[in-house]
């Protein structure tokens, strides 16, 4: 009587991780020649060109040039580290000091700015004659917004405000603070220093949403 032989389970983990490889490269070479060339200079097929990879599976993993770019945006919101950026600026939250909060939050800005405002200078000037891409643009704004608004939200509940100062306007603060015209202008234009970019960021919220620190004995 013969032994009846299990099937082998499909390990679909090394495909997954190729996957994961060949997106990765795509990404990076959709980067470099976004940089080098602006996005109306770019073709799906030269992306494709430089990845190693058809330009079918480049539509087929992104939809086209302005799903690369959502997907260059989100990858660069994450940051630098492991955890998103976005988690470890919830876990700043934590602290009872809102000035250690807000340096807390400008450091964080010195990691994540120099990875995404490339990325949104591009869409705004893409924006100006692709439909596309202004969907985009207005989607990345509407997204900056709402994480400003909710950052706002938290100092307001937990009494970090100054009097006077309401939710619309703390929301105001951290949406032009935190615009990518700023980063463009101080330190790709002006040449500061990420470090200087930081204590401009946390010097500017404290002096517009918090209360006055107290006098040093």
């Amino acid at each position: 009587m013969d032994v009846p032989v299990k099937p082998r389970r499909y390990d679909a983990s090394s495909r997954r991780a190729a996957a994961r490889a060949r997106r990765e490269h795509v990404l990076v070479a959709a980067g470099t020649l976004f940089a080098n060339h602006g996005y109306a200079n770019t073709t799906v097929a030269a992306l494709a060109e430089a990845a190693g990879v058809s330009a079918e599976t480049v539509y087929k993993s992104f939809g086209g040039k302005s799903g690369l770019v959502r997907a260059l945006w989100q990858k660069a919101l994450e940051g630098a580290g492991p955890v998103p950026a976005e988690l470890r600026s919830d876990a700043l939250r934590k602290q009872k000091d809102p000035r250690v909060l807000v340096r807390g939050w400008a450091r964080l800005a010195t990691e994540v700015a120099p990875r995404v405002v490339p990325v949104l200078l591009l869409v705004r000037d893409a924006a100006v004659g692709d439909p596309a891409m202004r969907r985009l643009y207005d989607d990345m704004e509407r997204a900056r917004l709402e994480r400003m608004t909710d950052n706002a939200r938290h100092l307001a509940d937990a009494g970090h405000l100054r009097p006077g100062v309401g939710l619309a306007g703390a929301s105001d603060v951290l949406f032009a603070v935190s615009a990518p015209e700023m980063f463009e202008l101080l330190v790709l234009r002006r040449g500061w220093p990420l470090d200087r970019y930081a204590g401009f960021v946390a010097d500017t919220i404290a002096a517009a949403l918090l209360p006055a620190a107290p006098a040093e004995p």
